[in-house]
């Protein structure tokens, strides 16, 4: 590895000390990367990108030592929850879409095969006929 990307490491590993002991010196403090980021003096995504190793190790310090679940993952579980609400209702929507759409083609097939010259019998109440009746 060289010069230049070691430092970094060592760096975002100080910050990463400071952070968990809550002595930030040039972030928010709060324990994200974003402030880890800060904290070391690196741009985000080299953190995110070369760094990667550290990230996680980052958070699986915070879950160990702060005993707390990462922002990052919190938000994430609230994503997830919103989401399959979504889909519940998008599937339950679907439902009575394909419902709707049986209980027309009934009726269309009903109205379809109505014999014209046949005993007319009187049309259920939610039933529009296309064509008049003949007779």
């Amino acid at each position: 590895m060289n010069q230049p990307h070691a430092d970094e490491r060592s760096r975002i590993r100080a910050a990463m000390d400071r952070l968990l002991a809550g002595q930030h010196t040039s972030s928010n403090g709060s324990l994200t990367v974003v402030a880890l980021a800060a904290e070391a003096g690196v741009h985000r995504m080299a953190l995110q990108k070369r760094h990667a190793d550290l990230k996680e190790e980052f958070y699986a310090r915070v879950r160990t030592e702060t005993h707390q679940t990462p922002e990052v993952e919190r938000r994430l579980r609230k994503e997830v929850v919103r989401l399959k609400q979504a889909l519940k209702d998008s599937r339950t929507a679907e439902a009575e879409s394909r419902r709707r759409a049986e209980q027309m083609a009934l009726a269309a097939a009903v109205l379809i095969l109505r014999q014209p010259d046949g005993p007319q019998q009187p049309l259920p109440d939610n039933v529009v006929p296309i064509r008049p009746p003949v007779g």
